[in-house]
């Protein structure tokens, strides 16, 4: 599925994302050199995304398992110079190979890195959610924008085509006014997870699952909510879940009128996706996953008219999104541009969900 430069353009006038697509099919002038910090899961995918890249490429790691790092090193072509453990991760700031890194840490560590990263001179690409706290969020930007460097947050939907045809549609009217949004995403977690832990995670599934249903009704709306409902249970008292929610439900109302009803879990495998109803139609979005997204649409143009129907999918496998993410940080460092999802789109999100928990009885930080 491809979206066209016309369309493109104007999701851009629309204030949406203008530069998602990689480079544009422009040669960048160079590639632009990534030290990763953290070689866990997540990690796997950029870096596979990164060798895939045209205007990207891996030139350090950072990485407390010496062992596992010339490993990954070796298979990117990262010298082992260009290896260093967390405790002296600052001598990035000497290596002129790299202009930015990727923060692949778990959530309670990704404030630590990314001021320490800004102090050392390099552009910042951070996984989301941005922090544990707004407190942590607001440091963040402030230490980037002290040391003059980019600060961009890892949501790879806002550069997948799919998700930017879904937006076109309802900027367009296709579905009509917006009336409700519906959506879900979750998994049964694994006994032992950094995630499920408050000291690592600094929530449950909402702040690493739930993120996706929170920030996808705020980029269909265009809108920030106002009003929040929520409520939050741990049924399963089997030790997995060490100071957070294993369920958490939440209500919304945007200032159009609209209103959002989403549900996160990590207590059961749950289909991720968001379902929007309109006056004249609804689509749906299913996964919020690394391929295979899939829309859904039936809307009529006109009263009594045969409903118009869509059914796509984006045949675009892991890691192209990340590819694509990458390429658009890649392309605004070397232009000296803004990303389409800097730092203020984390602060904005970690605000909803301090809203979020406060309406459920949790405190956030």
């Amino acid at each position: 599925m491809t979206i066209s430069r016309r369309e493109f353009s104007k999701l851009g006038a629309l204030g949406l994302v203008a530069q998602a697509l990689p480079l544009v099919g422009q040669t960048p002038s160079r590639k632009i050199g990534y030290c990763i910090i953290g070689l866990g899961r997540i990690a796997d995918h950029h870096m596979r995304g990164i060798a895939q890249s045209s205007g990207s490429t891996i030139t350090a790691l950072v990485s407390g398992h010496r062992d596992k790092a010339e490993r990954i090193a070796a298979q990117y072509n990262v010298p082992k110079t260009s290896i260093y453990s967390y405790e002296e991760m600052d001598r990035i700031r000497d290596n002129k190979a790299i202009d930015a890194v990727i923060v692949c840490l778990p959530n309670s560590m990704h404030a630590e890195y990314t001021i320490r990263s800004a102090k050392a001179g390099k552009h910042v690409l951070c996984e989301k959610p941005m922090a544990i706290s707004v407190a942590e969020c607001e440091q963040m930007i402030s230490a980037c924008k002290v040391a003059n460097i980019k600060l961009m947050i890892a949501y790879r939907l806002h550069y997948e085509p799919l998700t930017l045809k879904t937006i076109k549609m309802i900027r367009d009217g296709a579905i009509g006014k917006v009336e409700a949004i519906d959506s879900s995403n979750g998994f049964n977690i694994a006994p032992n997870e950094w995630r499920s832990t408050k000291a690592l995670g600094g929530g449950g599934p909402l702040m690493d699952v739930g993120i996706y249903s929170l920030n996808a009704t705020r980029y269909l709306t265009g809108e920030e909510p106002t009003d929040f409902t929520a409520v939050a249970t741990t049924p399963d008292n089997d030790g997995r879940f060490q100071g957070v929610e294993e369920n958490l439900a939440w209500t919304m109302k945007f200032p159009s009128g609209v209103v959002t009803s989403c549900v996160t879990t990590y207590g059961a495998n749950m289909d991720g996706y968001y379902k929007v109803y309109g006056t004249k139609g609804k689509l749906e979005v299913d996964e919020f996953g690394y391929e295979n997204l899939h829309l859904t649409a039936s809307y009529r143009t006109a009263p009594k008219t045969p409903p118009t129907k869509v059914d796509e999918t984006n045949p675009e496998r892991d890691p192209k999104q990340f590819t694509r993410q990458a390429d658009h940080f890649s392309r605004c460092i070397l232009e000296n541009q803004p990303p389409s999802t800097p730092g203020e789109e984390g602060l904005k999100d970690m605000q909803h969900i301090r809203s979020i928990y406060k309406a459920a009885g949790i405190t956030l930080g």
